[in-house]
């Protein structure tokens, strides 16, 4: 899993069992791997790309994956059944039926030399859908016992079954990825805990001009590209006249505010599972709270399933694949059918 805000890519080694009517999961073993300059380099401008100097990183993108996953595996008396990737994403434009995840199947494979399930977006954006998020499946099989299951990422999203028990979802609001654009020019990658957000205070200018973005108007289903973050929210933050700390505060309190909204729109109250990065920036939960009140139980998550959620769910989309079920819903994505997506290369052996 790799995910807008180039931090890294997850890897987690994950196991399914179903009975009695249930799944079951298991982590048994999980790593980032931090991207180094090089490669951030080369994801952050890979939309600026050539059609040719595109293909060239596809395929070398794919092979540095399938060289970290069969490092990762070294010592393993059994390989893994498959590797389920996301790969990264450089295009995402729905409303053009266009979606790309970069990080080729075969140069995984060729690499790994275990077979691989990916490209799992494209197929519901061809049928009209947003392409995202499909983590909400994993959220109804796997994570059921809640409510809201939030992800604090480079975006921020969410899954809920509504009044009528469909599950839905959406990217709430742009999260860690703008956090980060404003950190990186204090020459810092993250601002851990939210210390540096702290220290600023509210611009009420830029507040306004954040929460009156015409996205939070649209109706589900919807989702947010890194295009539409480029276009919409980073020019506002560069125009506004004040300081990098005061622009993060501002920041974290519209990032809380837009979740909050969108959560007391949906039920009165409710039990609320948080993942992603963003759980561990603590003055983003806290405004969080505050926000919610008491009429909404914040649980806190394992560090493990804090930082690998998304890779576990995606290992549940390859494991629904390989057994010809539904692992994209209609329901979330507004596509005319729910799907059986993803592309394999090799033989899967079961």
């Amino acid at each position: 899993m790799s995910g807008t805000s180039l931090d890294g890519m997850d890897i987690a080694l994950s196991s399914f069992l179903f009975g009695k009517g249930k799944w079951n999961y298991q982590i048994k073993k999980a790593l980032t791997i931090a991207y180094d300059d090089y490669w951030q380099e080369q994801l952050s401008d890979a939309k600026k790309l050539s059609g040719l100097e595109l293909a060239k990183l596809d395929i070398a993108y794919g092979k540095w994956i399938g060289e970290r996953v069969k490092d990762f595996v070294t010592d393993m008396t059994a390989k893994p059944t498959i590797i389920a990737s996301h790969g990264h994403t450089v295009f995402h434009q729905p409303q053009k039926r266009l979606t790309l995840q970069i990080g080729n199947l075969n140069a995984i494979h060729s690499a790994s030399a275990i077979p691989v399930i990916g490209n799992f977006r494209i197929l519901d954006v061809l049928k009209g859908g947003q392409g995202a998020p499909l983590v909400p499946i994993g959220d109804r099989l796997l994570f059921s016992d809640f409510d809201f299951c939030l992800n604090l990422g480079g975006i921020s999203n969410i899954s809920f079954d509504d009044k009528q028990g469909v599950r839905r979802a959406c990217d709430i609001s742009v999260c860690n990825i703008a956090l980060n654009f404003l950190s990186n020019k204090l020459g810092k990658s993250y601002d851990e805990g939210g210390k540096i957000a702290q220290s600023g205070k509210l611009n009420n200018q830029l507040k306004e001009r954040l929460d009156a973005i015409s996205y939070y108007q649209k109706p589900l289903p919807k989702s947010l590209g890194l295009e539409d973050i480029e276009a919409d929210v980073f020019p506002l933050i560069e125009e506004t006249n004040c300081s990098i700390e005061d622009k993060m505060y501002t920041l974290v309190d519209h990032i809380a505010f837009q979740i909050a909204q969108f959560i007391k729109r949906t039920k009165d109250e409710g039990c609320l599972l948080i993942t992603g990065g963003g759980a561990y920036n603590s003055f983003l939960i806290k405004k969080l709270q505050n926000q919610l009140s008491s009429f909404y139980n914040i649980r806190e998550a394992s560090p493990e399933l804090i930082d690998f959620k998304e890779a576990l769910v995606f290992a549940f989309l390859g494991t629904l694949r390989l057994r010809s079920e539904t692992n994209i819903l209609s329901s979330v994505t507004g596509a005319q059918e729910d799907s059986v997506a993803g592309d394999i290369v090799g033989k899967i052996s079961l």
